[in-house]
């Protein structure tokens, strides 16, 4: 895998490493629409003529906002964070005032320092909403100015809008034309493989239920959609009749280094019926 633009946020599940093989798999169209953003790696490497990222993590969206809105400014804001924030008790002190902070673009700046900073990229919070990342302890966070002009130029020359939805308004808002890639939390593949503390409210099996669901709505209205979750026997039954391919992983986030081991994903994917019966 060579060449494709790197996200500027560290994330759970960031499907870089898996370009190569979810791309091709993505079918032409007017507009991709992510309605889980995470860090983007799919909207930054795919060839659309428009996109639209969506998530239902209003600092998320907070952050891509402010990234395509401040531009150079909001970069060098970021910045000085980098500049005097590698210590536990800066750390911590941020976090406590990013939980505080109400204006969207100095929270947004805080969110990008928690991000590289924190412990393994996580994004997490306690069921107040606060956000509660333990510091990272790297000697030197990496400042990704390159990715974020990346993102920058994408969203200049190309425009990406950005939304704080649902998933399953997303799906059933999705019409001819555009191209739908989900990348959810995943369903549990054993002990530790889960990740259900995506937001305040999680991401539960019911959840999986209605996403499967959509997606089966959008591809009868002539949307496809592609789907990453790990390889179970829950997830094969719920797409049963779509098509699933499966392929190891290395795993690179566990609550233990120890369970930091391949483990089988599948992409599935909906096809509106005239695209299935012609084999794309």
């Amino acid at each position: 895998m060579t060449g494709y633009p790197r996200p500027f946020l560290k994330w759970a599940g960031n499907k870089h490493r898996l370009l190569d093989r979810i791309l091709p798999r993505l079918p032409a169209g007017h507009r991709l629409i992510e309605p889980f953003a995470g860090a983007a790696a799919v909207t930054l490497a795919a060839d659309y003529p428009a996109y639209r990222l969506v998530d239902s993590n209003p600092d998320l969206i907070g952050l891509f906002r402010a990234v395509r809105d401040g531009g150079e400014a909001f970069i060098e804001q970021v910045r000085a964070l980098f500049a005097d924030g590698n210590d536990a008790a800066t750390y911590y002190a941020r976090r406590e005032a990013f939980n505080a902070e109400t204006d969207p673009e100095a929270r947004a700046a805080l969110f990008l320092y928690l991000n590289r900073h924190g412990y393994n990229g996580l994004c997490r919070y306690n069921r107040g909403g606060g956000f509660n990342v333990p510091f990272g302890r790297y000697a030197r966070p990496y400042f990704p100015e390159t990715e974020l002009r990346g993102f920058l130029r994408l969203a200049w020359t190309r425009g990406i809008e950005l939304a704080v939805s649902d998933f399953e308004a997303e799906l059933d808002g999705a019409q001819p034309g555009d191209v739908v890639y989900c990348d959810p939390p995943y369903a549990p593949a054993g002990e530790g493989t889960g990740f259900t503390d995506y937001g305040p409210d999680g991401f539960w099996p019911a959840d999986q239920v209605r996403l499967v669901a959509a997606a089966r709505r959008a591809a009868a209205r002539g949307v496809p959609v592609l789907l990453s979750n790990h390889d179970t026997e829950p997830v094969r039954a719920s797409c049963a009749g779509a098509a699933i391919e499966s392929f190891p992983v290395a795993r690179t986030i566990s609550r233990q280094g120890t369970g930091r081991r391949p483990v089988d994903e599948v992409l599935v994917r909906f096809e509106p019926a005239s695209l299935a019966r012609a084999g794309v």
